[in-house]
């Protein structure tokens, strides 16, 4: 641990050590939300099975915020440990050079695409606050909250894409 830790500071220095910890956090978070579904899930199936009853709003808290914010969150943090598919058969074959220059290709085609994910969802999100946004339930049920994650995880996204970029670059190697 120790060694990958000194190697993160080597490598890419204090940004992007600030930037692995953004990320964490954000997958902690993820995480999180994942133990509190199955959590949720498991006192509704009790609850169901044992004392025939139910609990009102697991289906729409599962949907609307624990799904939601498991799978964006930690998008950067993905993107950090390079675990996104990648498809690089016929790159493999080019020189180093090549790869490098088709990896900042990607790495910009990459920050421009996920900005303006993250602006627009950020957009969204705003007007979806603003207007205290609700579902059509048996109950009230607000989800403007969970519109939050979607800029939240984009904006981990790029900076995850910065960070590779600029290891890259000073690598003067495509990771």
């Amino acid at each position: 641990m120790s060694e990958q830790r000194a190697e993160t500071t080597e490598d890419g220095g204090a940004l992007h050590a600030a930037i692995r910890y953004v990320n964490l956090a954000l997958l902690a978070l993820g995480c999180l939300f994942l133990v509190l579904m199955m959590a949720h899930i498991t006192v509704d199936v009790i609850v169901r099975y044992v004392f025939n009853g139910s609990m009102v709003g697991t289906l729409e808290t599962v949907s609307f915020y624990y799904i939601v914010l498991a799978v964006f969150l930690p998008l950067g943090y993905v993107e950090l440990k390079s675990e996104h598919i990648r498809v690089d058969l016929f790159a493999q074959m080019m020189p180093s050079w090549a790869q490098l220059a088709l990896y900042v290709l990607a790495c910009l085609a990459g920050l421009v695409f996920f900005g303006m994910l993250t602006w627009q969802s950020g957009l969204d999100a705003i007007r979806s606050t603003q207007r205290a946004e609700t579902i059509m339930s048996n109950f009230l049920f607000y989800i403007w909250p969970a519109r939050w994650a979607l800029p939240i995880g984009f904006a981990g996204m790029c900076l995850a894409i910065l960070s590779n970029l600029l290891r890259a670059i000073q690598r003067r190697q495509a990771l």
